[in-house]
């Protein structure tokens, strides 16, 4: 009664937290004043941002976007600037990405192209919350101005104030090949570190029986962390764990990691219900989840950890090995795609990663308040360029698969056999060996059916991609693409080929360019207008 009375509660407040905009908005130039609310990452021609816009007839949220020449915009001012507002197109078919879906759940309903130049005139009524994102901006720009490489300077700008806004296509290719994207995000790791370290010098600079206000200063200090960076997920998740963790030591009660992590999550959903569609909060908690159920299964099979060093080896494996177990599902179904590469990335990079957060939560510290060391600057440039070398060379193994295809029977069937993967760990005998194997024959035949089925359909489609056209034509498993001379293949590949693939479950994949200037396609009597 109790789960049922917290499901129903979830409901009422999704549906009071939902945003559907029914209003058909018609494509138009007009000028809107506006004021920024969030900067997100760059495409190749241009800066986005979300914004919170002002028309003559209205007030409404969009995301705006300016060539990437542009100077950056900032929170201290209003500007005023003529733009082409249009609404956000569902997709044209079922394995493209819903991005109209995706804004809509951020109460965001038009995209906004910049026509004209941009006007600007000076705040005096920031909140609280806009003060500290320009005071993060500023810190952002001083990261940009110093002396260091563009690709260190990224990472420090990723790693600690969770911007990835800029951060170059190769960069990010090799953190995600590499499996250790998680690395770069803003995650648990990095917030227990830094509370680590601030509670270290509390302890070093005041006495022992003041230790219950050092707890109390560090997670002070930690909310404070996450505000100035930005309440992610897995910023949020931590932060709330951390607090609960403390509180429970503060008490003398002991803790719990279910409750904890439970408590966190009920708090982020009563703030937001729509957080539970975004995919980053999934995996957040899947990964605790993991480490919970599989951690010290697997810690038991390893020699014992007497020193410092086999316990941080022991368990950066067990941990990394856990976490990326639990999160296989989700990471197969949303990205269709996994690196075996990452368990011994992991291995090798993560036992350095406090050293790595803690040297840059220092850079960030010394240009946040303008104190310049050249050869400080220098180190840090030095380090993390033989890190990216390092993660660019398990990039380059080709133990990286894609375009995996994954249904939700498939996920949850895989979810299964990770839930009875602990009992076979702990211990191996017949009744646990059984119901995992036979939980592994339910996931074949689920996913041989699936193929068997997707292999019967025949289909012909035309696919629209900016002001191309591409023409593709399945049978069973195999597919022929059209595409015209003139076309990005590479984006054609990224975002039609490979999601139609995944989604179709295709082996055999064949392009084909049209003729010069042609202009219709005959198929089996039917005619297909391509220009």
């Amino acid at each position: 009664m109790l789960g049922l009375m917290f499901f129903a509660v979830g409901i009422a407040l999704h549906f009071f937290n939902s945003f559907s905009s029914e209003k058909r908005i018609d494509s138009q130039n007009q000028t809107i004043v506006f004021k920024i609310s969030k900067k997100l990452n760059s495409t190749d021609k241009y800066k986005k941002y979300e914004v919170i816009a002002q028309s003559e007839k209205e007030d409404f949220n969009s995301i705006l976007y300016i060539p990437k020449k542009s100077k950056e915009l900032d929170f201290k001012h209003y500007y005023k600037a003529k733009v082409y507002l249009t609404q956000p197109k569902p997709p044209q078919y079922d394995f493209q990405f819903n991005y109209a879906k995706y804004l809509q759940r951020k109460n965001i309903d038009r995209q906004s192209y910049l026509s004209e130049g941009i006007s600007s005139a000076f705040r005096n009524d920031l909140s609280w919350n806009e003060k500290i994102l320009q005071k993060r901006l500023e810190v952002l720009q001083n990261i940009d101005q110093s002396t260091m490489s563009p690709q260190s300077r990224e990472f420090l700008k990723g790693i600690i104030l969770a911007d990835r806004t800029e951060i170059d296509s190769e960069t990010v290719r090799d953190f995600n090949t590499s499996g250790l994207m998680h690395f770069l995000a803003i995650s648990g790791t990095h917030i227990v570190v830094i509370f680590g370290l601030f509670y270290f010098l509390c302890m070093y600079f005041l006495s022992l029986k003041l230790r219950k206000w050092v707890m109390i200063l560090s997670l002070i200090f930690i909310w404070l962390f996450a505000a100035f960076i930005g309440f992610g997920n897995s910023v949020l998740r931590s932060c709330i764990m951390l607090s609960v963790y403390f509180i429970y030591v503060l008490l003398q009660r002991k803790s719990d990691v279910l409750h904890s992590l439970a408590l966190s999550a009920f708090i982020i959903l009563i703030l937001d219900t729509q957080q539970i569609f975004d995919v980053g909060f999934q995996l957040s908690f899947m990964a605790v989840l993991g480490i919970f159920w599989l951690n010290q299964p697997i810690l038991k099979h390893f020699p014992k950890q007497d020193n410092y060093f086999k316990k941080l080896v022991f368990n950066t494996i067990s941990i990394s090995v856990s976490a990326q177990l639990a999160t296989l599902p989700l990471v197969l179904y949303y990205f269709h795609q996994f690196s075996f590469i990452s368990i011994l990335a992991n291995f090798i990079i993560v036992p350095f990663s406090e050293i790595i957060i803690v040297f840059s939560f220092l850079m960030t510290g010394l240009i946040a308040f303008n104190i310049d060391f050249t050869l400080i600057d220098i180190v840090y440039d030095f380090t993390i360029k033989i890190l990216l070398k390092g993660i660019h060379w398990f990039a380059d193994f080709s133990m990286f698969f894609e375009n995996i295809p994954m249904n939700l029977m498939e996920v949850l069937s895989l979810f299964v056999i990770v839930y009875l993967l602990r009992f076979a760990i702990l211990k191996f005998n017949y009744k646990n060996s059984a119901r995992l194997v036979m939980a592994v024959f339910v996931f074949l035949i689920i996913r041989i059916s699936c193929n068997t089925i997707e292999y019967q359909n025949e289909e012909v489609l035309i696919h629209d991609f900016y002001k191309h056209k591409v023409f593709s034509v399945r049978k069973g498993n195999e597919v022929c693409f059209w595409v015209e001379n003139n076309s990005n293949l590479d984006k054609i590949t990224k975002y039609i080929i490979n999601p139609y693939k995944s989604s179709r479950r295709l082996q055999a994949i064949e392009v084909k360019f049209f003729p010069t200037l042609t202009q219709k396609v005959v198929y089996k009597g039917k005619v297909y207008h391509i220009n």
